[in-house]
């Protein structure tokens, strides 16, 4: 029995782990510190906040078309620019298919890189005004009013008989020079001695 009781008296037979909480605050205490500098440190290194460019539309064409039904030897060693699929040089990489390389060239990512926010600028009444004369100038083909296509019918029409006259005139060629060729040629010599000179009339 007094075993037991020196044993309770001396020894931790609790088996919980003890913290020391002074040591615990201190390192917390030294966390939040480092936190604050590493905060200031990131504040200053960023600077002003980025002013992008608003989002415009493209001026030029969309390759999607050049490589369409080609071979291609595709190797692990060759650049990104060779490999199969479609290659983005603004940012780099390579899209499987035609259908992600446009999500992709849309996207906020790539626009970024290219130096564009995803916002649009608000245009003006007077650059409607000018987009409208400019794309009524440069108008489809396919497009075409009433008057457009009373002119388009009238010249198809010169067209056709300009075309039916040149027929025309070939045939009277052709009979022309099957006539030549079918009259005979005699010798004037062989006509003299046949008893004609010729097929005109012998009455003057």
């Amino acid at each position: 029995m007094a075993q037991s009781s020196n044993n309770a008296v001396g020894v931790d037979n609790t088996f919980r782990r003890k913290f020391d909480k002074e040591e615990y605050l201190e390192r917390a205490r030294k966390r939040e510190q480092e936190e604050e500098e590493g905060g200031r440190h990131k504040s200053k290194s960023k600077g002003p906040p980025v002013q992008r460019k608003p989002l415009k539309h493209r001026d030029y064409e969309v390759d999607l078309e050049s490589r369409l039904g080609k071979t291609q030897v595709v190797t692990p060693i060759a650049p990104l620019s060779q490999q199969a699929g479609y290659y983005c040089s603004v940012c780099e990489c390579v899209v499987k298919d035609s259908a992600n390389y446009l999500d992709h060239i849309n996207g906020k990512k790539h626009q970024r890189a290219l130096g564009m926010s995803m916002r649009v600028e608000r245009a003006s009444l007077q650059q409607v005004q000018e987009r409208f004369e400019v794309l009524k100038k440069r108008r489809t083909p396919g497009s075409f009013t009433e008057q457009d296509l009373d002119e388009r019918i009238l010249k198809q029409q010169q067209e056709e008989e300009e075309r039916k006259r040149q027929r025309r005139e070939r045939k009277k060629e052709k009979k022309k020079e099957k006539a030549l060729e079918e009259e005979p040629e005699l010798d004037p010599d062989v006509a003299t001695m046949m008893g004609f000179g010729g097929f005109r009339s012998s009455k003057k």
